[in-house]
């Protein structure tokens, strides 16, 4: 077996090409963008190289390409909440063998080691944590969403035959948009209503910029606590919405004020993995032309609730359920568009969070692994604390 570094511009493309072919005859699976792959690892596109660094590998044998694994370094990070520093690896896929998993990962913790790292987690991204992160262990049945990995069921037993733990797990809930909601969530949304000082809305494009700027305001206060957040800068929020623009439905993002200051969001998403399926990973002028036809069909009957925060001094009186009841009057009554929801991303250290779904209602339908590996064999593995 030959590990290579990628370097040129084929072996970009063939980056991307062996996923391809591993997935070729996998039913479920949905070919990401080649552009969106291609941006994780293009300097001038992702900003996390500002204050990080990575790199990634081919794995070859008789001149077939049988593996590929990257390996990166946020310095925002690394030391954050962790008892050592650690970097992470991703976009690790492999065929059925244990032998050239383990030389995969043997290579991106050298690589990490050498940049002073005592950990990695994988798999996950070099960028936000709401994009490739994890590793799929429950739901093979179901077609991934948009920017959300998708693996094979021996990739478990690869990761952990290496010494890989479950550092936490992330849920995806999922729910007919129709059905009716605990009666829980009705009473905590009937109580806060009462409170004229809260109001809700829900994004217009025209106003972008500001719900853009709302946005950031509530994740730096409800996300940059959890371990391995980071705080959103003004220029990250407005890429994130830079790059969502295109697919906004502006009827179902929703926010809270209270005195007119933001102190809670709802976001979701049309899936658009249901129409970029179609595309075969090129958004080229025919891909672009599939994009619209089948946008224009309503193709897509699947809503994604990516995001949902509440600021910490408002959390436990209710808003939670009151964004969620405000959000479904419109989905439930004025605007019966998707007929199934799909909760990401809900980590099991996030109590609180679980809660809320669990109101919402749905069952857990996917469910993903974060691993952790210690260089240091003999040091205690310790999980995620829950919160």
């Amino acid at each position: 077996m030959e590990l290579i570094e990628v370097k040129t511009k084929r072996e970009q493309q063939e980056f991307i090409t062996m996923a391809v072919d591993l997935y070729r005859h996998e039913q479920n699976w949905i070919r990401p963008l080649d552009k969106d792959v291609d941006a994780v690892f293009d300097s001038s596109i992702n900003k996390t190289f500002k204050f990080g660094k990575c790199t990634r590998w081919l794995l070859r044998k008789d001149n077939k390409t049988i593996g590929r694994i990257a390996a990166f370094i946020n310095d925002k990070t690394k030391n954050k909440d962790n008892d050592q520093p650690t970097g992470g690896t991703g976009f690790f896929e492999c065929i059925d063998d244990q032998s050239a998993a383990n030389m995969l990962f043997d290579t991106a913790k050298a690589w990490l080691e050498a940049e002073g790292m005592e950990a990695m987690d994988g798999p996950i991204n070099f960028g936000d944590r709401d994009k490739w992160w994890g590793l799929l262990v429950d739901g093979y049945d179901i077609e991934p969403n948009y920017q959300c990995n998708y693996h094979f069921p021996y990739y478990r037993e690869l990761f952990e035959n290496y010494g890989f733990e479950v550092y936490f797990k992330q849920f995806t809930f999922i729910r007919n948009t129709f059905d009716p909601f605990h009666p829980r969530i009705m009473q905590k949304s009937d109580v806060l209503n009462k409170d004229p000082d809260y109001s809700f809305e829900h994004l217009k494009l025209k106003d972008l910029a500001k719900y853009t700027e709302d946005f950031r305001q509530v994740y730096n206060v409800a996300w940059a606590n959890h371990d391995g957040v980071a705080e959103m800068s003004k220029e990250q929020s407005r890429a994130i919405m830079k790059q969502m623009k295109p697919i906004i439905d502006e009827k179902i993002i929703w926010f809270a004020y209270y005195k007119g200051e933001p102190v809670a969001f709802y976001l979701n998403l049309p899936e658009v993995n249901q129409i970029f399926k179609y595309v075969n990973g090129k958004l080229d002028w025919l891909g672009k032309l599939k994009f619209v036809w089948h946008k224009w069909r309503k193709s897509n009957k699947k809503m994604l609730g990516l995001v949902f925060g509440v600021a910490p001094a408002h959390q436990g009186k209710g808003l939670d359920g009151a964004l969620v009841m405000a959000t479904a009057q419109m989905v439930q009554k004025d605007y019966k568009r998707y007929p199934i929801l799909e909760m990401n991303w809900i980590g099991d250290f996030n109590r609180k969070m679980i809660l809320v779904v669990k109101q919402v209602g749905g069952e857990v339908g996917k469910t993903h692994h974060t691993y952790r590996y210690l260089f240091d064999r003999n040091k205690p593995f310790e999980r995620m604390p829950i919160k």
